[in-house]
């Protein structure tokens, strides 16, 4: 029998088969948004229970997204040697693992294993993310390419909303305030045997996780998904990129990774970095845990903006510049303007508020960026999106700069980290994504 994977031309597909592809890579992306966004409260909570610094519990954020850098190019490999199917299964095998390395790292109240099986998830992802997103991007019209991706950010945001709530209803309880504040107070003895009935609460939930990982990996690997063919190129252009011999001749795809990179990095800071700064305006962490839900609820109206109005009344490049136009402005007045305002029940500086409302010019900047940097690429898209997920490590180093900030400024004026990184999406959105070659006359003119 022949291993030769039966790979399926995007054209031939007929709705049907295109509407289940994109229910089931739908899914995959709430389980990415799931996985990705329980960090917002993991960061806190080891913060607590392992008695971190603020740069240390953002280690979490640095383990989780890091391995994209280094299995990015991997995972393309793999997915060019066993296909989408397969490779998406082992990502989710892989994603299990680390998920039941929780439970060794639990009874240890090892900090060490933890981050290393944060990082084994985040190698699972990186494998799916690299299938998924080229997927998505090229499984219909390339002018509704941000529209496709807007739907799957409603999974991933819509779960990354019940995560954190979810986690927390899992793993927190009603009495725990009054723990939190005498655990500084306890004797060495004492504090011990409370830190490890704390950390202990995480190993029922992710046993759970793990074993629904592993399923899933099995109904990927044998639903209706089909194989898509993204070596074959048309003779225009073939003959376009008979010249080229590696991604990094395709300028606006490189310029693309950066603009991912730094995107990545203000979307995770936004979220992951809210609840520390909610409770440094005297917030407890039962309060202060809904701030990362109302970041995502923004980025889904974000997605929903982009569904509706892409691309019959705006194009998705005129989103994406206005988006990072937005996001420069919010930037200015988290670090600027100072307010007390009761909203939604919560006294807080007006401040945290602009940092939930950067979840709308978010969402579409991811999907603005996808299409445009892949486009073109060819045989070359698998190899792209490779290098397109190399970026999602500004997941893990964006957080460690505020962080080190946060520790020598302030948790306010640390926010100035996101001012430089939309400046340069601006650039990307306005100029960086028509640059076709590395010549200076390209960059100038």
């Amino acid at each position: 029998m022949s291993n030769e994977i039966k790979k399926i031309d995007v054209a031939s597909l007929t709705n049907r088969n295109t509407y289940i592809s994109i229910g089931i890579i739908g899914l995959m992306f709430f389980i990415f948004g799931f996985v990705s966004w329980i960090n917002a409260i993991l960061i806190p909570y080891f913060k607590i229970s392992c008695e971190l610094t603020n740069f240390q519990s953002y280690l979490v954020a640095f383990s989780f997204y890091i391995s994209y850098f280094i299995m990015s190019i991997p995972s393309s490999l793999i997915l060019k040697k066993v296909g989408f199917k397969k490779g998406m299964m082992f990502g989710f095998w892989i994603m299990a693992l680390g998920a039941f390395l929780f439970i060794p790292a639990a009874y240890t109240r090892t900090y060490s294993i933890f981050l290393t099986g944060l990082f084994t998830l985040g190698t699972g992802l990186a494998i799916l993310q690299t299938a998924a997103n080229p997927y998505i991007t090229i499984l219909g019209p390339k002018e509704r390419a941000a529209q496709r991706i807007s739907i799957m950010g409603i999974c991933n945001k819509g779960a990354g909303i019940l995560a954190p709530l979810a986690f927390s209803a899992a793993i927190l309880r009603p009495t725990d305030s009054a723990l939190f504040e005498a655990i500084p107070l306890m004797d060495e003895a004492t504090r011990a045997i409370a830190l490890d009935e704390l950390i202990m609460r995480v190993v029922v939930p992710y046993t759970i996780v793990g074993i629904v990982l592993f399923f899933i990996g099995v109904f990927i690997r044998y639903s209706p998904l089909p194989e898509l063919d993204t070596e074959h190129e048309s003779e225009e252009l073939s003959k376009a990129n008979s010249s080229k011999h590696s991604v990094f001749q395709f300028p606006h795809l490189v310029l693309g990774a950066v603009a991912i990179f730094l995107h990545v990095g203000t979307q995770v800071i936004a979220i992951d970095t809210i609840i520390g700064y909610a409770t440094s305006m005297k917030m407890n962490l039962l309060e202060a845990k809904v701030f990362p839900s109302y970041t995502l609820t923004a980025a889904i109206c974000g997605y929903l903006a982009g569904i509706i109005l892409i691309p019959k009344i705006i194009k998705q490049t005129k989103m994406l510049q206005a988006c990072t136009m937005i996001g420069l402005v919010l930037t200015l007045c988290i670090v600027l303007v100072h307010g007390h305002v009761n909203w939604l029940n919560h006294e807080a500086d007006i401040s945290i508020w602009f940092i939930v409302c950067l979840g709308a010019p978010n969402a579409l900047i991811w999907a603005g960026i996808w299409p445009l940097a892949l486009d073109g690429l060819g045989r070359y898209t698998k190899d792209g999106s490779g290098l397109l997920i190399m970026g999602l490590c500004g997941n893990a180093i964006l957080p460690l700069i505020y962080g080190a900030l946060a520790d020598s400024l302030d948790v306010r004026m640390a926010y100035w980290v996101l001012f430089p990184c939309y400046l340069y999406l601006v650039y990307y959105a306005f100029k960086g994504h028509k640059i076709r070659s590395w010549s200076l006359k390209e960059f100038v003119k």
